[in-house]
C-alpha cells in the first residue's frame, strides 16, 4: 500500500473534502484502513464508471483481450493492409457510396442575414 494515499478511516473523515478534490486527478485514489487493514477505497466517480464499464465489456466479450493482441500484431507485421475496407464490404453488399465532396466539411461563403423585428 502506498502510505501517501493510505489513511485510517478516522483521518479520512477529517480530510474528506481534501480527499474528494485529490481523487479528481487521473489514476488517483485513497485506500482507507481500519486497524491497519484495507477496508475501502475512495476514487472519482468518473474513474469508478470507467472501471465498471471495462468490467461489463470484458464480461460481454471475453475474447476481446486476445483479439486486441492479435490485431496489434497484425498491424505491426503489415497484415492489416490486406483486410477488407468498409467501402469494399459495402460495395460487395450492393451499396453505392456517394462521391466525396471537394470540401468535405466546407461552409458556404454566403452569410445568412437575420431579419430584425423592432417593437414600438
Amino acid at each position: 500500500m502506498n502510505s501517501k494515499t493510505t489513511l485510517s478511516i478516522t483521518e479520512a473523515r477529517k480530510r474528506i473534502f481534501e480527499i474528494c478534490d485529490a481523487v479528481q486527478q487521473p489514476d488517483s485514489y485513497y485506500t482507507l484502513t481500519e486497524n491497519g487493514k484495507p477496508k475501502a477505497v475512495i476514487l472519482s466517480y468518473a474513474e469508478y464508471e470507467s472501471i465498471i464499464e471495462t468490467i461489463d465489456v470484458m464480461q460481454e466479450m471475453p475474447e476481446l483481450g486476445r483479439e486486441l493482441k492479435e490485431t496489434r500484431e497484425a498491424v505491426k507485421r503489415g497484415k492489416h493492409k490486406n483486410w477488407t475496407t468498409l467501402e469494399e464490404l459495402l460495395a460487395k453488399q450492393g451499396y453505392v457510396l456517394a462521391e466525396k465532396a471537394k470540401k468535405p466539411y466546407g461552409f458556404s461563403s454566403k452569410t445568412a442575414s437575420k431579419s430584425r423585428k423592432t417593437t414600438k
